[in-house]
């Protein structure tokens, strides 16, 4: 329970500190999107670049890890599909929303954190490599299936649009340079590392206060069956998937299996949120599920931590 404690309680009590700020009305909006600004645009990045530059060449990229993370959001992305067209009754649009938020995992806010806690230096390496090819797989299948249920087709403004805003991203363009820096034996050193050093130290508990202020603004009312719908999509089916497979079924080292399975286990992404007040579809649904499921993720990662046996 002590070592439980140590992992959950840093994470989630930034959370909560942040969350009681907004609340007490210590810390607004405007502080909350600079904030997060910061830790995409900054922090992240810079604890990316520098993980991977400083650090050794993938021995291990198992096909198992990919086959059990995406198998895992295929089963879940369908089945949130399937119960916002059928079961609550909502149009193409929206369905993708709620198939996007059952697979779509807050990485950045509260994934890498977390995950960097339980497993330290050994589990950077496929945190972020899986992190940086979550985010090209989602945005594309997601904007896909809003796109073409459009009565438009832009197949050509669709695919340019889609393609800058991946390729321009911070984390891909991180991810890129420091594979880059690593394949050519390039550390940083002196000043610079210095700058990379202290940028990557504020990555976590930024990212982490952000996430409770955004918690404040986005509320946690909305459609209750279908946020719970999505919350236990998230939450509790796609990590035991992702278990099942890369711990029981596919060849995949340890602590890359753990990897997979928390970052299932994390709570539906900012990102579904985004997309939905992008599109104007869906947003008061996407908006409680991501509040909800990062509320209730503070029992269910403690479960999962302790069926991985880190604590």
């Amino acid at each position: 329970m002590t070592e439980l404690l140590a992992i959950v309680l840093p994470t989630f009590g930034l959370i909560g500190l942040g969350y009681g700020a907004a609340q007490l009305r210590l810390m607004g909006e405007r502080a909350g999107d600079g904030l997060s600004d910061y830790v995409f645009l900054l922090a992240i990045p810079a604890l990316i670049f520098r993980t991977l530059a400083t650090g050794g060449a993938v021995e291990h990229n198992p096909w198992g890890y990919w086959a059990a993370y995406f198998a895992g959001v295929a089963v879940v992305w369908t089945l949130g599909m399937l119960c916002a067209s059928r079961l609550f009754g909502r149009e193409r649009r929206e369905a993708a929303i709620h198939g996007f938020a059952s697979g779509q995992s807050n990485t950045v806010l509260v994934g890498v954190p977390l995950i960097l806690q339980a497993y330290g230096a050994t589990g950077a390496t496929p945190l972020f490599l899986l992190l940086a090819i979550h985010l090209p797989i989602m945005m594309t299948v997601v904007t896909l299936q809003i796109e073409t249920a459009g009565a438009e087709r832009r197949g050509f403004a669709m695919a340019g649009r889609l393609a800058r805003t991946i390729l321009t991203h911070p984390i891909v363009v991180a991810l890129a340079a420091g594979l880059a820096a690593q394949a050519a034996g390039f550390a940083p050193s002196g000043a610079l590392k210095a700058i990379v050093d202290q940028l990557a130290a504020t990555a976590s508990p930024c990212a982490l206060v952000a996430m409770g202020l955004a918690l404040k603004r986005y509320g946690m009312r909305g459609d209750v069956k279908p946020v719970l719908v999505i919350s236990g999509l998230k939450l509790i089916v796609h990590p035991l998937i992702v278990w099942l497979l890369a711990v029981h079924a596919l060849p995949v080292p340890p602590v890359w299996a753990g990897v997979a399975v928390l970052f299932a286990a994390m709570p539906s992404g900012v990102n579904a949120y985004l997309v939905a007040a992008r599109y104007k579809v869906g947003e008061k649904t996407s908006s409680a599920a991501v509040a909800v499921s990062t509320a209730l993720s503070v029992v269910t990662v403690s479960f999962w931590l302790w069926v991985l046996g880190v604590v």
